[in-house]
């Protein structure tokens, strides 16, 4: 019996001495072994809500760009009166396809009839214009030149007709289209006057153009065919050229 309970509480103390000599060891031991098993769980969880975070905080950043961006670019009244135009030019545009699609229909179904006529230019009456004051008298419009006798001395077309072969014109066959023009101007009036500006027989735009010919240009009808002689020799070369312009465009 002594034995048995030598044996029995021998080994125990000494059990229970290396037990509590390892335990701690072991138990330090377990909870190593135990946090090591762990650790890759914990890491998991660490990296699984950062990266929850940071998607969070990336959508959080791009929602409140967006809405900064739509805050600062939308305009209800400018989207609005952007569209008016726009859909007035879609309808323009539409009732133009719509009516090139009607005049291609139409150019289709066109035929010939008869071929056009062109209008003849109408010809002036041969009647001779009517002067007023110094008693000359107009050839025909359109009619050639023709041969005039002298006009009554000390008359303007008297001056004009003795003052012809001074700028090398002939007065048989150069006097009667000069008729022709100043009669239609001015009727041989040296004190003619038109609502634009133009003076004297030859209608001088300005008057005071004439000034180069003489300084009695207002008075003297002599002043007036002399400036009136040269401005057509330096522009048409010939009173009969000047009057073929006059009769195409009705001014020289």
């Amino acid at each position: 019996m002594r034995l048995a309970g030598l044996y029995r509480s021998g080994p125990r103390p000494a059990f229970r001495l290396a037990r509590m000599a390892d335990g701690r060891t072991a138990l330090s031991q377990h909870r190593r072994r135990s946090n090591g098993r762990r650790r890759p769980r914990r890491r998991a969880r660490v990296v699984l809500i950062t990266t929850v975070a940071g998607a969070i905080a990336i959508a959080t950043g791009a929602v409140y760009a967006l809405t900064d961006l739509n805050h600062a670019t939308f305009d209800p009244v400018a989207e609005a009166a952007a569209e008016i135009p726009v859909s007035n030019s879609a309808t323009l545009l539409e009732r133009e396809r719509q009516h090139m699609i009607l005049m291609d229909s139409a150019s289709r179904t066109l035929s010939l009839v008869s071929s056009p006529k062109l209008a003849k230019r109408p010809v002036v009456a041969a009647s001779a214009v009517p002067v007023t004051g110094t008693g000359g008298s107009a050839a025909p419009v359109g009619t050639a030149p023709v041969s005039l006798p002298a006009p009554n001395p000390g008359t303007a077309q008297s001056i004009a007709y003795n003052m012809l072969p001074s700028f090398g014109f002939s007065p048989s066959t150069q006097y009667s289209c000069l008729n022709n023009i100043w009669v239609r101007e001015s009727g041989w009036n040296y004190e003619a006057e038109n609502a634009s500006g133009a003076y004297g027989i030859p209608q001088a735009l300005p008057g005071s153009k004439m000034a180069s010919a003489g300084a009695d240009w207002q008075t003297s009808p002599a002043t007036q065919i002399k400036w009136g002689l040269g401005y057509i020799k330096s522009v048409y070369g010939t009173p009969c050229d000047a009057w073929a312009f006059w009769q195409a465009h009705g001014w020289y």
